[in-house]
């Protein structure tokens, strides 16, 4: 059992996501919250799985000098990839609309990566899922951006929140891997680790 593996181990979570905090608790494991600045510059020739990856164990180098032997450190970085373009967080509320109704009515991935690493040992991993959204109307879309908050979001969406409810037609993947935190993933690591 993975609780008995963990004694004694202290879980670092490196992300402000409260979609993390509240997958890591569903998880029934006990962790604090660390987060570090970090550059999220990737070089220019890598995959999307590769970005997400690299984006990960750059936010977990950071607290690399100052682990202690009993903590593990869990960062994670999640990327939507529609027509082989990168989704990031949008900047208005103008490329907000852009990027959902680009995404109405079609499907796109979604790659959440994990980086568990401590003072020995360093484990990297990703998991994709692919989401079909309905065809958004503009008004559906408007609801969507003036109610919620799209802009700290990859992708302009949260598929926990209205849009995903009215909007998922499909999903071929994990649920939490598109929330940002692979769970199943995420328990098979921990137990490697």
């Amino acid at each position: 059992m993975l609780h008995s593996k963990l004694s004694g181990k202290q879980l670092v979570l490196a992300s402000q996501s409260p979609r993390r905090k509240e997958l890591l608790k569903a998880m029934d494991l006990d962790f604090e919250v660390l987060v570090r600045p970090v550059d999220e510059s990737y070089p220019s020739d890598l995959s999307p799985s590769a970005i997400a990856e690299h984006i990960a164990l750059a936010k977990a180098e950071v607290f690399r000098k100052d682990l202690k032997p009993d903590q593990i450190v869990i960062t994670g970085d999640t990327i939507v990839v529609f027509e082989e373009q990168i989704l990031g967080k949008p900047k208005t509320t103008e490329e907000a609309h852009t990027i959902l109704t680009n995404l109405s009515g079609k499907k796109h991935r979604v790659i959440s990566s994990l980086c568990l690493m401590n003072t020995t040992k360093i484990l990297v991993d990703h998991d994709t899922a692919f989401v079909h959204f309905k065809e958004f109307s503009p008004e559906e879309i408007s609801y969507y951006i003036d109610n919620y908050s799209p802009m700290d979001k990859a992708g302009a969406y949260g598929i926990q929140e209205w849009l995903g409810h009215i909007g998922l037609v499909k999903l071929e993947g994990s649920y939490n891997t598109v929330m940002g935190l692979p769970t199943q993933l995420l328990y098979q690591m921990l137990q490697a680790f």
